[in-house]
């Protein structure tokens, strides 16, 4: 397992972090220690959860299974999603920062969380609030670095502009959807992450299991995209467009002799600007099949052709930036 720098920071994460909202939900408590034991077993170091996975029951089963090796693990969980009925509970307010990290430490048994990530922007809270309430974390040791998920990019460049203008500490990492079938944040986050030199560790980067290619164009039958809401959805997925993306990694597949979920994460890990695909199982089969995307590294010819295929169209402005850039 290759270690990586995440974004403008000092903290060494594995090529391939463990996701882990599953855990006590489709997998047991059995097999999920197991898959953290053995993630670890193979040079991954990097964990995510969040505090609403399974109401909690994840980040319980994590703080479980890492307490002897604790100091080994950069742990990462999150903060804004609705976690009570009562008007504050929701949101990035420095009374629910302040209130859920004290729960996610309790349910994690530790005493810092290496990585602390707004779960999604927050409208109604002014993000200089936000961003001192983390600092406070940071300073007072109950948090190493923070990160941020599902932001558009003039929310990242905002947030980094506020903590660069008040000395508060940045956002070292973004943790947007990306994947073959998912590439919107090309249009602006990803160029905004290269040049601001923010780590991103994309969520679904198999598209909610399409890419792993068990679904065929007739609509399936069971699974979790038959789901008729959220980004995983059949109505998103099962697209023709989708399905000439999964035909090019199923070839691409066959002819390295590896598996579809293997070709779309190491897609990914020889993609520009990406640090650690975070990748779910449900089975440990699945997650051994995962595991093989590392210790290969795919052809140029085979990687070009599965960008090509899966590129967004052109577009303005960059369409028009493109035509006007300079040689050098």
């Amino acid at each position: 397992m290759q270690i990586r720098m995440l974004g403008r920071s000092g903290l060494a994460v594995s090529e391939l972090c463990l996701g882990t909202m599953t855990f006590g939900n489709t997998t047991n408590v059995q097999d999920s220690t197991r898959m953290i034991h053995q993630f670890r077993e193979q040079g991954g170091n990097f964990l995510d959860t969040a505090n609403v996975y399974v109401s909690g029951r994840s980040e319980e089963i994590v703080g479980q299974a890492i307490k002897d090796y604790r100091s080994e693990v950069v742990l990462a969980t999150k903060v804004r999603m609705t976690t009570s009925d009562h008007p504050n509970g929701a949101g990035i307010s420095r009374k629910h920062i302040m209130q859920s990290v004290e729960e996610s430490l309790r349910r994690l048994q530790t005493d810092y969380i290496d990585l602390y990530q707004v779960h999604v922007w927050d409208h109604l809270t002014p993000i200089e609030e936000t961003l001192r309430a983390l600092d406070d974390l940071v300073t007072s040791g109950k948090v190493r670095y923070i990160g941020c998920s599902n932001f558009l990019a003039w929310q990242l460049m905002k947030s980094l502009a506020c903590s660069d203008a008040n000395r508060y500490v940045r956002f070292i990492s973004i943790q947007p959807q990306y994947s073959l079938v998912s590439r919107e944040m090309d249009r602006e986050v990803m160029s905004l992450c290269l040049e601001e030199n923010v780590g991103v560790i994309p969520w679904a980067p198999l598209g909610g299991g399409f890419l792993t290619g068990r679904y065929t164009r007739e609509e399936p039958a069971s699974g979790r995209l038959t789901s008729k809401a959220g980004e995983s959805s059949w109505a998103l997925r099962g697209t023709e467009r989708n399905f000439a993306i999964l035909d090019a990694v199923r070839a691409a597949a066959k002819e390295l002799d590896k598996s579809p979920a293997q070709i779309a994460l190491a897609w990914l890990l020889q993609k520009k600007g990406v640090t650690s695909p975070i990748f779910g199982a449900s089975t440990l089969e699945q997650f051994a099949d995962n595991m093989g995307a590392i210790g290969w590294t795919m052809p140029a010819e085979v990687w070009n052709q599965l960008d090509e295929v899966s590129a967004l169209p052109s577009e303005y402005p960059n369409r028009f930036i493109d035509k006007f850039a300079r040689p050098i």
